[in-house]
Formats: structure tokens, C-alpha cells, sequence
């Protein structure tokens, strides 16, 4: 069982390393909890026992696993976020278009892309657009080619999965090895549901490396799903 200082741990970890892209040390997470580094070791080694993190071998630090991200996830709650400027952003450049239900939907996923630095997609009709291959390219987990062919695997059969997936809840997230297409390339999806002129079942939402700030980027697809339904 995870201890209240433990969840909060993990958590630092996870935001930490969804900015400096680098194993966290104890010294970090020392300072921003305001206790011993041989404290924060030992709760660590704790929360490696359990399968939330875990240290890779060139570092003395620590990066999360699947399960840490999960547990994480689980935990957030999520409110609205229309007031942020990532939303008005994007719900600006979907208003102009909303006589043409494609083009709305195309601009909303090409701003995704853009806010978040990932691939941006969406169900259009009976069609998968996809936005910012590139931008996902440039992040540091995707610089070797074993990974960035793994990627490549995933997108080619994303849209027959999305098919058979069906996901079924208005904020879908699944995490690195929850995929059952690409499960070891590191990379997390995180797709909305939303009702679309085309389909009850339209979708959009973001690829990106599990390495995510999960609370923003959730926020932002679960809302740019409502506005998309709300708009068009």
C-alpha cells in the first residue's frame, strides 16, 4: 500500500520528468520536499519494490514505469480548462470553421499538435488525420530508430485499432504497454470521444512519449472534445 509521502513522490518524479526529459536524484526531490536525500532514497527504493519506478543503468536516478504512470493518472482530477489560453487558442481557430465540420476538426488537431509537441489525430468520416508526425520525431525517446520503427508500426494500424478498440469513455488513456499495438515503444495515447456530424463516435486526441504532463494534456483533448461537440 503507498503511503500518502510516497503518492506525492511519485508524482514529483513524474512531473520532473515530464520536464527535464532526465532520471530524477534524490538531491532534486530533497529540496523540493525539504528532507534528507537519504529520506528520499529510501522511500525510492520503496516505490521501485513496488513497481512504480524504476532506475536505468547509466544514471543514479529514477524514471517511472507504466504502472507509476497509471497510478498517477488515476489519481488526477481533472476540471475544466476553458479559461486557459490553450483552449481559448484552440477553440478560436475551431469557431472560424464551424460551417465546415472538417476543416474544424482538422484545425483543432493541428493545434493540439502544436500546443502539446505531439501527433495530433482525429477521426474524420471514415478517415484518420493525423497532425505533427514530426514534432513527435523531436522528442529525445525517439532519437534511435528502433523506436521511431516501433512508432511507425503503431500509426500504420491505429486506425483498424481505434475500429476494434471502440474506446467508450469521453477521456480515453492508455499508457505505453496498455497499447496493444506498439507496447514497447514508450508512448502514451490519449484520445476523447466526442459526437461529430460524421460519426456518434468521432475521436481526437494526442501521441505522445509516456513521458507527458498528463493533468494539462488531459485536460486539453477532454475539452477540445466537448468544444468540438458543442461547436459543430
Amino acid at each position: 500500500m503507498m503511503t500518502e509521502r510516497q503518492a506525492k513522490l511519485l508524482a514529483a518524479i513524474i512531473e520532473q520528468y515530464a520536464e527535464i526529459a532526465a532520471p530524477v536524484g534524490s538531491v532534486l526531490l530533497a529540496k523540493l520536499f525539504d528532507v534528507s536525500s537519504a529520506t528520499v532514497r529510501a522511500e525510492m527504493a520503496k516505490l521501485e519494490e513496488m513497481g512504480y519506478i524504476e532506475q536505468p543503468h547509466t544514471s543514479a536516478g529514477r524514471v517511472p514505469t507504466d504502472k507509476g504512470y497509471r497510478n498517477y493518472v488515476n489519481s488526477l482530477t481533472l476540471g475544466q480548462s476553458d479559461q486557459s489560453r490553450s483552449a481559448r487558442v484552440i477553440e478560436a481557430r475551431v469557431s472560424s470553421n464551424a460551417d465546415h465540420a472538417d476543416r474544424a476538426i482538422r484545425q483543432a488537431v493541428d493545434t493540439l499538435s502544436e500546443l502539446t509537441r505531439n501527433l495530433g489525430l482525429a477521426t474524420i468520416g471514415d478517415q484518420l488525420y493525423m497532425s505533427g508526425i514530426s514534432k513527435l520525431f523531436m522528442q529525445p525517446e525517439f532519437i534511435t530508430g528502433e523506436n521511431v520503427r516501433g512508432v511507425a508500426q503503431l500509426l500504420d494500424n491505429l486506425e483498424p485499432w481505434l475500429r476494434e478498440a471502440a474506446p467508450n469513455q469521453p477521456l480515453n488513456v492508455f499508457i505505453g504497454s496498455e497499447n496493444p499495438i506498439g507496447r514497447d515503444t514508450g508512448v502514451s495515447l490519449i484520445i476523447s470521444r466526442f459526437h461529430s456530424p460524421f460519426s456518434n463516435d468521432s475521436y481526437i486526441g494526442v501521441l505522445g512519449p509516456t513521458r507527458q504532463s498528463y493533468q494539462k494534456v488531459m485536460n486539453l483533448v477532454g475539452d477540445t472534445g466537448k468544444m468540438l461537440e458543442r461547436i459543430l
